[in-house]
């Protein structure tokens, strides 16, 4: 975490900083006076705490409050994402992982869903695992049987992933098997996401897929994002955990989806 360029923060700095991440974290949404009292230290501190957390795309600062939940703007930022809903994304990413067959190739985008995926890949091995996410990268650096494809690009702290032209010109110039895939809403069967620069990629590596994998937990069904990715029935496959409504599965197979119930009675 950084203040004034080219000096680092101290180590109560990080500390206090780390420790207000945390709490709002914990909360999603907090009033600043309140985590003022919370953390013990003057507001002056405090908002020039925050200033350099929002640099990072930690949190969202608005009207006296600090949020780590995303909007139809924002998503939130990936190590927020990581924590959330723990359960459900390993429930997802496994039937994801039952798709996936050794030697293909696959991507995976910036969804922290795929941090889950990535761990149970090498039993699939051999793969080759295309990702713009460092979560995904870092999970699969080290293992053996895996021919690891990073693409590069501008790199977006809140997401810890690359966009831009160079990320798109990569995708276009690739073929794979399979793209694995979520999204931060499904509104009326229609996968949406609130940043513009994710949804170009997120469209860009399914145009770059033989089949197209959707994995969303049922959280994504109440929530609402600004940019349309695509619809479900794009996708050959939508993964949803087992809590998800079976008025939103109905939905989705009325519009011509293959909907895996994971957890569940299957499709």
């Amino acid at each position: 975490m950084t203040t004034t360029p080219g000096r680092r923060p101290s180590g109560r700095q990080q500390d206090r900083r780390r420790r207000i991440t945390e709490l709002v974290m914990a909360e999603g949404n907090m009033r600043i006076d309140d985590l003022v009292s919370t953390v013990g230290t003057s507001a002056m501190t405090v908002y020039r705490d925050l200033a350099d957390l929002e640099s990072q795309g930690l949190v969202h600062r608005n009207r006296g409050y600090v949020s780590a939940a995303s909007s139809l703007l924002y998503e939130a930022a990936s190590e927020y994402r990581l924590q959330q809903n723990a359960a459900e994304k390993e429930q997802v990413a496994r039937a994801a992982a039952a798709l996936v067959e050794p030697g293909q190739a696959l991507m995976l985008d910036d969804s922290t869903t795929g941090v889950y995926l990535a761990r149970m890949l090498p039993e699939s091995i051999p793969l080759t695992v295309v990702t713009n996410y460092r979560g995904v990268f870092g999970e699969l650096v080290a293992q053996q049987g895996i021919h690891l494809i990073s693409v590069g690009g501008d790199y977006l702290p809140w997401a810890d992933a690359f966009v831009g032209g160079m990320a798109l010109e990569a995708l276009r110039g690739m073929r794979v098997d399979l793209a694995i895939m979520s999204v931060s809403a499904v509104t009326d069967g229609v996968c949406f996401y609130p940043q513009q620069e994710m949804v170009q990629l997120k469209k860009a590596m399914l145009a770059s897929a033989s089949r197209k994998v959707l994995y969303v937990d049922h959280t994504k069904f109440s929530r609402r994002a600004l940019h349309a990715v695509a619809p479900a029935e794009d996708f050959d496959v939508v993964i949803v955990d087992d809590r998800t409504p079976s008025s939103e599965i109905e939905l989705l197979r009325e519009r011509g989806a293959t909907v895996e119930q994971a957890g569940g009675d299957g499709r």
